[in-house]
């Protein structure tokens, strides 16, 4: 009786995956895959007015004409973290060349996300986009996620997950040469 049981059991567990995930099983998208960031290449950014920490309205829209790097991000996370200090180098490096960094927290308290940055020295626009607006229209799968957006305000890629500073130099650098 009870080797019938788990059998039934087994039977239900592999009946649902099957159901519920017809692919084979759950998949996260890779940077070239189908899903996430990296499927809007070639779209228009989209654009929401949102208040930086200091409470002014700012947007993606205002920087076009440069290249821009969006960064979704919250405090609590850890890979965000780590990444804002190369984000802030890299800002440094190329900012003069046309190159924005737009860090877009995703819903916390602007003095939160300000208190951070200021400990951390981060000098380039942050954002606080209460409702998330961002986060969904770049199909944020998590954070952070990153999105490069060309000078015509098309984005180039999109990326999940953390950028090493060798990806973030790879992603901006021919768009900058590019005029």
């Amino acid at each position: 009786m009870r080797t019938l049981l788990v059998l039934a059991g087994a039977v239900v567990v592999i009946v649902l995956v099957i159901v519920l995930y017809p692919g084979g099983g759950p998949k996260r998208p890779d940077s070239a895959g189908a899903g996430g960031p990296s499927m809007l290449a070639g779209a228009p950014a989209a654009s929401f007015t949102v208040a930086r920490v200091d409470g002014s309205p700012d947007s993606l829209d205002r920087y076009r004409g440069k290249v821009v790097l969006v960064n979704l991000w919250a405090t609590w996370c850890p890979p965000c973290r780590e990444e804002m200090p190369a984000l802030e180098r890299l800002y440094r490096e190329l900012g003069s060349r046309g190159l924005v960094v737009l860090g877009i927290d995703q819903g916390e308290a602007p003095a939160v996300a300000s208190t951070f940055g200021k400990r951390i020295g981060i000098t380039f626009p942050l954002l606080i986009d209460q409702d998330q607006q961002y986060g969904r229209a770049y199909a944020a799968q998590g954070l952070p996620t990153s999105v490069v957006v060309d000078r015509s305000g098309k984005i180039v890629t999109g990326v999940d997950g953390p950028m090493t500073p060798a990806q973030m130099r790879d992603a901006v650098l021919p768009l900058l040469r590019a005029k």
